[in-house]
């Protein structure tokens, strides 16, 4: 009789979870992983790129064109390199500042989503699809920022979580280095180079 309360308190528990309730607050997508076998997380997986984008109301902006002597992306086997994007405001011009000076971290972060937003346009340019992206794999994030701004991994996460709401929490994570620099070119606050892998 003894063992009853416990075992009541772990079907409450195991009740929460399977309806995505802890602590009275939604699970997110990552964390449906740890329903039993990973299927929830293996589904959300599944939805295509190019579907997520409608869901999630994003309109892609135009491909930014290259400003120097380089190409936007480069195809070689299944990997996709990309150059290093910046932020492109919604009137085509480029977001500048430093962060920590000029911008905050919240306006650094919204400069790396809209560098995310940019780079996925590039790369729809390239592949045709951005359902031909398998994973992502490897992101450099350079923050032009102060010398005692330590917040670079915070600001670069405004890229990875879009990543990761395009391409899901397993397939859109990949291995990372966010640096701070002394500058960038053209002022901008961040420059994001990426590598993806996709499917022919």
């Amino acid at each position: 009789m003894s063992q009853n309360p416990n075992r009541r308190r772990f079907l409450e528990q195991s009740l929460c979870v399977a309806t995505g309730l802890v602590g009275g607050s939604l699970l997110t997508s990552g964390y449906r992983g740890w329903l039993p076998g990973g299927q929830a997380a293996l589904a959300d997986d599944a939805t295509a790129p190019e579907q997520r984008l409608r869901q999630l109301g994003i309109v892609l902006p135009p491909a930014p064109k290259p400003v120097a002597v380089y190409v936007p992306t480069v195809q070689t086997g299944n990997l996709l390199f990309a150059s290093g994007h910046g932020p492109v405001g919604p009137d085509g011009k480029l977001v500048i500042g430093r962060v920590g000076s000029d911008l905050t971290l919240q306006q650094g972060y919204q400069a790396a989503r809209l560098t995310a937003l940019a780079m996925l346009s590039s790369m729809r340019g390239a592949l045709g699809s951005l359902d031909k992206v398998v994973r992502l794999v490897k992101v450099t994030g350079m923050v032009n920022c102060t010398a005692s701004f330590t917040q670079q991994p915070e600001v670069i996460n405004g890229f990875s979580e879009l990543m990761v709401q395009v391409f899901g929490e397993i397939h859109g994570k990949g291995a990372r280095s966010a640096v701070g620099m002394g500058s960038l070119p053209r002022n901008i606050p961040v420059e994001i180079e990426a590598i993806f892998e996709t499917r022919g």
